[in-house]
C-alpha cells in the first residue's frame, strides 16, 4: 500500500510539500556570543514542515562542528555565517529569503 501525505494527498514518493515550503521561507543567519566568548551560529525561520533534524546533522558533517537543533532554531558551535548561506541554497532554499547578519549578540 502507498503512503499519502496528509497536506497535498499526493503518494509519498511524489509529494512536493517539503520543497515547496523551502522556497517560501525566510531565514535569519546571525552570530551570537555564548559562554567564555565562544562564537555561535544561529540559523532560524523555518517552517514546520521542513524536517530540521536532517539539516542540522547535514550542518554538523559539513563544517564538522557541534550544534543542536531547539525550537526551530539551529545552533552551530562556531562562525560560519559566511558558509551556511551557500549550503542552504545548496539544499533548495531561494538566495533572496535567507538574510544573513554580520552583527555580534551577546547573550
Amino acid at each position: 500500500m502507498v503512503e499519502i501525505c496528509p497536506k497535498c494527498g499526493l503518494p509519498q514518493e511524489l509529494c512536493m510539500c517539503e520543497e515547496l515550503a523551502r522556497e517560501n521561507q525566510l531565514i535569519t543567519i546571525s552570530l551570537e556570543t555564548g559562554r567564555y566568548r565562544k562564537k555561535v551560529t544561529l540559523i532560524e525561520g523555518f517552517d514546520n514542515s521542513i524536517n530540521l533534524k536532517e539539516i542540522t546533522k547535514k550542518l554538523k558533517n559539513k563544517f564538522a562542528c557541534g550544534g543542536t537543533m531547539k525550537n526551530g532554531v539551529i545552533s552551530l558551535q562556531g562562525d560560519f555565517t559566511k558558509y551556511v548561506k551557500d549550503f542552504l541554497i545548496q539544499e533548495g532554499f531561494k538566495p533572496e529569503s535567507i538574510n544573513a547578519t554580520d552583527l555580534v549578540k551577546k547573550k
